[in-house]
């Protein structure tokens, strides 16, 4: 039975990335250096699509919100890391780690649902282009993309409330630098199979449901490639699909793993975090930017645009 519940105590412990000050200050360096360039990345990414005509587009109607999802998930949790490496008790309230929770799993899940209305995004373009315009009105498109949005932080919400059922009896430490659900789980003294059991659904649901819309998109894609004839007209398809597919890559080949692998504090688990939660938002804009021939030059122009004023 629970001692007490969450209010009985009212901040956890985070044991960060390192106990070594001279380490501790080497990440501090090398992880604001990394936020700032997120923070500049992704902003200049939205400037560009929002200002630039030619970008006025689905894709990069999706891929703006995908940047200011970014932007949101990074600050999430890399203000409280660098804070933390510059302190010597590496603490959080308890509030203050449901918060983070939330909002941790609220971004995930946009990113999961933005990168699968990509894909579906490219399979209308490649398989069926006379019908594009149909498929991927702009209706259609702020509908896709605000869904995400709801359905994330709905899935979000249902997991945080039932974290403020859980029973955190004495002080304890978080073996990450920052909070997320799993972690919680071994430290309350009270039954966490239905948080389990629900943040399982979750995983299974962005993971699966999102993984097999995009795999069932790039399977056409793949059959449509194939059957063109020319060697040009499949290279430019291909790349019109690769920066997509770099950042899918990138972004289930971590966060999927880390929500389903069991907690254990390991060093695989911070690597796993810090990847989606850390490098891609560093990495989207530059995949989309360098592998993309319209989104060069529009760079090129907004920043001469910029200049000139």
């Amino acid at each position: 039975m629970a001692l007490g519940n969450h209010s009985t105590i009212t901040e956890f412990l985070l044991l960060g990335l390192s106990a070594d000050p001279k380490i501790q200050a080497l990440l501090f360096v090398l992880f604001l250096m990394i936020y700032l360039l997120t923070l500049m990345g992704n902003l200049m990414m939205i400037l560009v699509i929002h200002t630039d005509s030619k970008l006025h587009t689905p894709m990069y109607l999706f891929l703006s919100h995908l940047s200011f999802q970014d932007l949101f998930y990074s600050s999430v949790t890399v203000p409280k890391m660098l804070e933390d490496l510059l302190s010597q008790r590496k603490a959080i309230s308890v509030d203050g780690c449901l918060a983070q929770v939330f909002f941790m799993l609220a971004t995930t899940g946009i990113e999961a649902c933005l990168l699968s209305v990509m894909a579906y995004d490219r399979y209308a373009a490649i398989c069926h282009p006379l019908l594009y315009g149909q498929m991927m009105s702009k209706q259609v498109c702020v509908r896709l993309v605000w869904g995400s949005w709801v359905v994330a932080f709905l899935d979000a919400l249902i997991n945080t409330l039932l974290a403020l059922n859980l029973d955190f009896c004495e002080l304890q430490t978080i073996p990450h630098y920052s909070c997320e659900l799993p972690s919680l789980f071994p430290l309350s003294c009270s039954d966490t199979s239905t948080n389990a059991a629900m943040l399982l659904c979750s995983a299974l649901f962005h993971a699966i449901g999102t993984c097999l819309l995009i795999f069932f998109s790039y399977a056409r894609i793949v059959a449509t490639i194939l059957s063109i004839s020319s060697t040009s007209g499949r290279s430019k398809a291909f790349i019109t699909c690769s920066s997509h597919l770099t950042a899918v890559s990138l972004f289930y080949g971590s966060a999927v793993l880390r929500y389903l692998m069991p907690t254990s504090g390991s060093a695989l688990e911070l690597v796993l975090s810090i990847q989606y939660s850390v490098i891609t938002p560093l990495l989207n804009p530059l995949i989309y930017s360098l592998k993309n021939k319209e989104v060069k030059p529009a760079l090129g122009r907004t920043m001469l645009r910029y200049l000139k004023c």
